[in-house]
């Protein structure tokens, strides 16, 4: 399974219902919203894990385990603690405002969602994703993603979203250094 259909099936799929319900939109919308933001999300969460010190930080915050309850309790994706959560996060992996309000536009050019709610979105999403990788860091993912081990899943789950022409070395550079960081 991948990080999208751990998103999409989170909570049992209550995850999207209930971002359906907090920003106006249907489900089919909402997974349609997700597809499109998720991408960008998971390149900048694989570029920072490939930067210095960018593994360690991820590490950090994946280690906490705070990360967790949005994949657990979906209903907590509509609080402010979410949405600031979500924000800071998107200012590690995307950097800027700029780059959001990028990723947000080039969504709603490919779903015709509105920028302005796909903005309002995209911390959401961050946070999801992060619950997603952290699930998978503490090990509690790594059968449903058919990994042997949770270094494992956490690497594909990275490596996935690197360049084409990035693929296997660095999909394995990641591996071996989550792999020293969860063992």
């Amino acid at each position: 399974m991948d990080l999208l259909s751990m998103l999409l099936n989170a909570g049992g799929g209550q995850g999207i219902r209930q971002m359906a319900q907090n920003f106006g939109l249907n489900e089919e919308q909402t997974t349609s919203a997700v597809s499109s933001l998720l991408p960008a999300l998971g390149q900048g969460l694989a570029r920072n894990a490939t930067s210095p010190g960018g593994l360690e930080s991820l590490m950090g915050a994946l280690a906490s385990g705070v990360h967790g309850r949005y994949m657990d309790n979906p209903e907590t994706l509509g609080s402010e603690d979410t949405i600031q959560d979500g924000n800071g996060i998107l200012g590690h992996i995307l950097g800027s405002k700029d780059v959001s309000r990028q990723v947000a536009g080039n969504a709603a050019a490919q779903t015709g969602i509105g920028v302005d709610v796909l903005k309002k979105m995209l911390p959401v999403v961050a946070a999801m994703a992060m619950g997603a990788l952290s699930k998978q860091a503490t090990g509690a993912g790594a059968q449903a993603f058919g990994a042997s081990s949770a270094t494992e899943g956490l690497g594909g789950l990275v490596g996935q979203f690197l360049e084409p022409g990035q693929g296997g070395s660095s999909a394995a550079g990641i591996l071996g250094l989550v792999s020293k960081f969860l063992k």
